[in-house]
């Protein structure tokens, strides 16, 4: 590198505007930095995006915004998301029937003619079909009730360093019977996870319970791209720079596709897991889970409550009424249906999806009109035990790399990424 191209060069150049790249980019120019932000498409927010179609909404992909993340607390000022919540419970479709699950602690209010919900121990309310079904036996719910309090009640360290095992296997040592993980849990979780043998690290579910019993699920009135449009609106202008992709890194900063070099002190990669490892030779990767989401228009509602259904059928994942939760999502007069399915299309595609919300819902779906359809590869890592909740950004001098891949699969996750790579640039920075 040139004294002209010293003189001119930025501190830090960070490829990639999602989560983790925004974070990191607060963080640096906060503390007094040049910093230059490179996204290769046309928007920010990676992954966490929304589209804009003809009076819809559409995430790219179904997502939920928790509010209990110490990172969401800390970066947004979540009264400008207008949030809008969901019912703190669940329907599961089970082989006895519908099991409605909610947190009787908050105000819910069951769907019309749903069926009416009870008190039960650890802020689980069950339908009086689950138990007389036995789906849910009373000591399923001790042992639900057992694990929410004590990853709630518990200061977070304590949580993070449990020894380390699948979620099945954590749930098995909680004493949760195999039915009520097969019919209930399971068909919950493989929504979270976008994986259906619950392989997942125990610490990440314990994490995540956590996260649901402190915080409130919810959807911001303009769609969870709303979430990283806030942070970018804290950057300083200029910043940012979109449809700038990145084909390599070089010794003096970064390559552009359109053969210019972009100068820059240090690089941080805050990309997609495939595309970090291209970029960073030698980087180990997790493999990914990827999902598909439907989404239909109705003009009448399937159901009259902001509550996710899951199918213990495992045909599809999860499903919900979009327009319940906030009515911003679709055109006035119109409901807006989301559903997921694990991995690409499902054996029968779409008609097949449909025919199976019909089962669900116990409605007509021939009518509904199908709005849009995202699969999303690599949509959360494959947080497989042994799995580090945290890990160091630095790849190699002057080059970092941050994502949701470098911790958890969650907005916690990958801002808690960006945090740690600002922090690391900085200290070498200050170190000279």
């Amino acid at each position: 590198m040139t004294r002209e191209q010293r003189s001119s060069a930025d501190d830090v150049v960070v490829v990639g505007a999602g989560l983790a790249g925004l974070a990191c980019a607060l963080d640096l120019c906060g503390a007094g930095r040049r910093v230059t932000l490179l996204e290769a498409s046309d928007g920010v927010g990676g992954r966490m995006r929304t589209d804009r179609r003809d009076g819809f909404l559409l995430d790219r992909g179904f997502q939920v915004f928790t509010t209990s993340y110490p990172q969401v607390r800390r970066r947004l000022a979540l009264r400008g998301l207008r949030l809008r919540p969901f019912t703190a419970g669940l329907v599961a479709h089970t082989s006895a029937g519908p099991v409605r699950l909610v947190d009787p602690t908050r105000r819910t209010a069951p769907a019309p003619g749903g069926p009416r919900t009870g008190g039960a121990p650890g802020g689980v309310a069950p339908s009086a079909g689950a138990l007389s079904g036995g789906v849910l036996t009373g000591r399923d719910l001790a042992a639900l009730a057992a694990l929410s309090a004590y990853d709630t009640v518990l200061p977070a360290r304590v949580v993070k360093r449990r020894a380390d095992r699948t979620t099945a296997a954590a749930l098995s040592r909680a004493g949760v019977s195999r039915r009520a993980v097969d019919e209930v849990l399971r068909p919950f979780l493989a929504g979270v996870f976008l994986e259906d043998r619950l392989e997942t690290s125990a610490r990440f579910f314990h994490l995540v319970l956590r996260s649901m019993a402190r915080g409130t699920p919810c959807l911001p009135a303009d769609g969870v791209g709303a979430v990283p449009a806030m942070l970018a609106a804290g950057l300083p202008q200029g910043v940012v720079r979109l449809e700038t992709p990145v084909a390599a890194l070089t010794d003096g900063g970064v390559l552009l596709t359109d053969g210019s070099e972009r100068p820059a002190g240090r690089v941080v990669v805050a990309t997609d897991a495939p595309t970090a490892a291209r970029l960073l030779p030698g980087l180990r990767i997790p493999g990914g889970r990827t999902v598909t989401t439907y989404y239909h228009a109705a003009d009448v509602p399937p159901l009259r409550e902001p509550i996710l259904m899951v199918d213990a059928t495992l045909t599809v994942l999860g499903t919900c009424v979009l327009t319940e939760v906030s009515p911003t999502y679709a055109p006035p007069g119109t409901a807006l249906v989301s559903t997921s399915v694990l991995g690409g299309a499902p054996p029968g595609g779409e008609p097949a999806v449909r025919r199976r919300l019909a089962e669900l819902y116990g409605t007509d779906t021939g009518p509904w009109r199908q709005v849009a359809v995202y699969t999303v590869e690599g949509a959360l890592p494959a947080m497989t035990p042994p799995w580090p909740l945290s890990r160091t950004t630095r790849f190699a001098p002057g080059r970092y790399v941050a994502g949701d891949h470098r911790a958890t699969g969650s907005v916690q996750g990958a801002l808690a990424s960006g945090t740690r790579a600002a922090r690391e640039v900085l200290a070498d920075l200050a170190r000279g």
